[in-house]
């Protein structure tokens, strides 16, 4: 498998200059791709924005995102998305989440978690056939329109989408619509477990998922972190009654011995990103990319 290893920012406010620096760290320092997330309620660009104006200043730079499919509208989002994979030369990365069901994020996204799901499960398909040149008309919760095409096409063909969540439904949903898993906030287990359910999953539907895609999202905390602290109290709400320091490493070495263990179970592509965005990006990845050398291939 090709082990690659992308670097998660946002959760500050970049500038254009040290936007486009984050950028060429991530580039010189070897990693494979530079990705924003979407969390409305924080600090930090819009990704597709952010991406844009990064992917300008980086040309041939890998970017990516973790983007919210509830509540789009499926049009808009095709033509963002496929000019986005244009302009960056094909090398547009993404995953769909349903979003945080967490303090003021769960009201941000406008979709109540329950109806997340089924919107998804309706938005997706749409949008595969409005990438293909399709002319499609669509009756939904999503959305209404009649005979609509998209252009720009994305460059790549088909263009894939992975899939991110832990639940029972999202591992079900990544069987049988996704491409790709990227699950976050679990351990090797929980990821092996997921994985063999999503395989199964797409066997039942007739479809196999590529074995080079699937990955986890990492957050890592600085060593000597104290998980006890109030900061942390809504990751412990996420973490399902686990130690935090099961699924959030703590300093670079338990970072790799994590990574190293995941490979173990199968998964092959990793967003890793510190927990609280670093003053400086440079030094940061610069010992990221010491901590993590050897294991990209």
């Amino acid at each position: 498998m090709k082990v690659r290893i992308g670097i998660g920012g946002g959760g500050d406010d970049l500038g254009p200059e040290k936007m486009a620096a984050l950028g060429r760290a991530v580039s010189e320092g070897g990693f494979d791709s530079l990705w924003l997330p979407e969390v409305l309620s924080r600090p930090g660009p819009d990704p597709l924005v952010g991406l844009a104006w990064v992917s300008g200043a980086c040309p041939g730079l890998k970017i990516g995102t973790t983007m919210l499919l509830p509540g789009r509208n499926l049009v808009w989002l095709a033509k963002a998305v496929a000019t986005l994979d244009v302009l960056s030369g094909g090398r547009f990365l993404l995953t769909f989440v349903p979003g945080l069901a967490i303090g003021g994020e769960r009201q941000a996204v406008g979709v109540p978690p329950s109806e997340r799901g089924g919107l998804m499960d309706e938005a997706l398909p749409v949008l595969r056939r409005l990438w293909a040149g399709e002319v499609v008309s669509h009756e939904g919760p999503s959305g209404s329109f009649t005979d609509i095409s998209v252009s720009p096409r994305p460059v790549q063909d088909p263009f894939d989408v992975w899939l991110g969540g832990n639940a029972p439904a999202a591992l079900e949903r990544c069987g049988r619509i996704g491409d790709g898993w990227i699950p976050a906030l679990c351990t090797p287990q929980d990821a092996a477990d997921g994985k063999k359910v999503i395989d199964e999953v797409a066997a039942t539907h007739g479809r196999a998922i590529s074995p080079e895609h699937f990955g986890v999202s990492i957050a890592y905390a600085p060593a000597g972190t104290d998980f006890a602290s109030a900061p942390f109290t809504p990751l412990a709400r996420r973490a399902r009654g686990r130690p935090l320091d099961e699924i959030i490493p703590v300093g670079l070495d338990a970072l790799r011995t994590l990574i190293e263990s995941f490979l173990d179970a199968g998964f092959s592509k990793f967003i890793v990103r510190p927990l609280t965005p670093p003053p400086d990006w440079r030094p940061e990845l610069d010992a990221l990319a010491a901590a993590t050398g050897g294991l990209q291939t």
